[in-house]
């Protein structure tokens, strides 16, 4: 009874309580979220598929990296030069491309973005790490939408990766260009915080506050911000002017049919399949498997149109190596076959989701690792690994004595984020597997904000989070090398050996080579098993009908909502 009463409260203050029309409105496409977005800084829009989405309506980067590599901001595919351990990879910049002010879009701004991105003192961690290997930004003399980025090394993937972050206009935020006239040499040294430009450009991007108002650093997208009420919606609205109406047959890539997108803020899911049935929602993106199941066997499926579609998104278990009792493998090796996969997908995903033997899709031939097994759901294994590992089970739990240091006790916190009823699933299947062998767990659910707050400061000891990859990228430093433990490596983990065979795969010069070394590092990480795939979720929506132009992917967040409209006739 309570949990109906919230739903119909939630309703009425989105203005549901009426019934509408089921044709959806043709200037306006209304979205499900079931979270608000945390950020709209273009430097961290890889924290959320929220944040992402967003961003990837506001700005533009020069590819986009979808289930192909198709030109974006750039005006065709860029060319690509080899020496003995250099990449010279040249882009030209599409010579409709403008700001909102009317100004082209220029190599500078390339640069500038550059530079922000290897800016100290700014939250660019991760951007830092992922687009380290471009060494510098070289200019064409004749040409100002030309350039060239010199990458260090020779691997195939800096064609396509070179090109995927947002650009962002110099003119906004540097208008003397005393950032970008900085090499990227110069801003990576230990010292460059302490430069005058640095530290006046970091009081400027701080001060704009762009977590909350992109529109002071504004994109060169089809749409901008509109309004932003937190925890109710996000709303964007298609510039009247906007560069890419000017090209003529403009790739899919480069269309925008809505003329305002509106993302309501939805976290129950009952209440979100009451907006839809009551066609106050024209898309439900990532659509819980029970739910999918249901409407299409309820009378709302005669007026709405269901997919489903592999994903490279997958819910991990991952294992705080800084911990004393979680750093050596065999425990984490131990505690990984506390967890029931076949149970859970059966459960939480109605049999959707597959598993994997690893962080590779099992589709992202020929890079998956067939030769390995599935972690198995085993209590004795888990008791030998433990054992091996030096702990021994008394009446009061498992102990392990360590030199100079004092007798560890096995209990463990478990944290994820609250309100998915798949993470609270796993989590209390490994509380109740740990407990069978006397190990305390303890549940620790927190909103999202805070739980990316104790991965981030190292707070959990096991944690459940969903990572998402990429058929064509193989960039794992970010995730799990030791120069990044501060960054996105929630768990800590690194060794000189995963350290190198991280880096020799960021480098890799030919397919064969990416191959051998893809598989090997696929068999690194369930040897050290610092973050363990349970499964690769499928991606579920219900759209209504009368709606084409959803462009299903299995890359997030499964569709483009730029691209929707009216199917003609309706």
């Amino acid at each position: 009874m309570r949990q109906f009463l919230h739903g119909l409260l939630l309703l009425v203050a989105l203005g549901l309580g009426a019934c509408s029309s089921s044709a959806p409105n043709p200037d306006t496409i209304r979205v499900r979220w079931a979270a608000d977005l945390e950020t709209l800084d273009p430097l961290l829009y890889l924290n959320s598929v929220n944040t992402t989405q967003t961003i990837n309506l506001l700005y533009f980067s020069l590819l986009d990296n979808g289930q192909e590599t198709v030109p974006l901001l750039a005006e065709a595919l860029p060319s690509v030069r080899y020496t003995d351990s250099l990449t010279f990879i040249t882009y030209r910049i599409h010579p409709a491309a403008t700001w909102d002010n009317g100004c082209p879009v220029l190599a500078r701004d390339v640069a500038f973005t550059l530079a922000v991105m290897n800016c100290p003192g700014l939250p660019n961690e991760a951007a830092e790490a992922q687009f380290d290997f471009i060494e510098k930004i070289k200019y064409d003399s004749t040409d100002q939408r030309r350039f060239t980025f010199v990458c260090r090394g020779r691997s195939p993937e800096f064609y396509s990766a070179s090109g995927d972050f947002p650009i962002l206009p110099e003119y906004a935020l540097d208008p003397t260009g005393s950032l970008a006239a900085l090499s990227l040499r110069t801003l990576r040294m230990s010292e460059a915080a302490k430069l005058p430009a640095v530290t006046r450009f970091v009081q400027r991007y701080v001060g704009a506050q762009l977590n909350r108002h992109p529109g002071n650093l504004p994109g060169c997208g089809p749409y901008r911000l509109h309004q932003w009420q937190s925890g109710r919606y996000l709303s964007l609205q298609r510039k009247p002017m906007w560069w890419g109406d000017k090209v003529q047959s403009a790739p899919t890539q480069l269309q925008a049919y809505p003329k305002k997108i509106v993302f309501d803020i939805i976290p129950d899911e009952n209440t979100a399949v009451l907006a839809l049935r009551r066609h106050q929602l024209d898309i439900y993106p990532r659509l819980p498997a029970k739910d999918y199941i249901r409407l299409k066997e309820s009378a709302a499926a005669k007026w709405l149109s269901f997919y489903s579609t592999g994903s490279y998104e997958m819910v991990t278990v991952g294992f705080n190596t800084r911990r004393p009792m979680l750093h050596d493998r065999l425990t984490r090796q131990a505690l990984s076959r506390l967890f029931n996969v076949p149970a859970l997908i059966a459960g939480t995903q109605q049999g959707l989701a597959y598993r994997s033997v690893g962080i590779i899709a099992p589709q992202t031939k020929p890079y998956y690792n067939s030769t390995l097994p599935f972690i198995p759901y085993s209590l004795p294994e888990a008791t030998v690994l433990l054992r091996q590992a030096g702990w021994r089970q008394t009446a009061t739990g498992w102990h392990r004595a360590t030199v100079g240091a004092a007798t560890q006790h096995l209990k463990l916190t478990i944290s994820y984020r609250t309100g998915d009823p798949a993470y609270e699933a796993a989590a209390l299947q490994f509380r109740s597997a740990a407990a069978t062998l006397n190990i305390p767990v303890t549940l620790r659910p927190a909103e999202r904000s805070i739980f990316i707050a104790q991965l981030r400061n190292g707070e959990s000891d096991v944690f459940l989070h969903s990572l998402s990859g990429n058929p064509t990228a193989f960039n794992f430093a970010p995730l799990f090398h030791s120069q990044y433990t501060n960054a996105g490596n929630y768990s800590g983990f690194g060794t000189p050996t995963s350290d190198k065979l991280i880096e020799e795969l960021a480098a890799a010069e030919s397919q064969t080579q990416k191959i051998e070394l893809v598989k090997e590092f696929q068999q690194m990480m369930q040897e050290e098993s610092p973050e363990v795939v349970l499964y690769f979720l499928r991606y579920q929506t219900a759209a209504n009908a009368k709606l084409t132009g959803l462009e299903l992917s299995p890359l997030k967040p499964g569709y483009n909502v730029s691209t929707v409209r009216l199917r003609k006739g309706s």
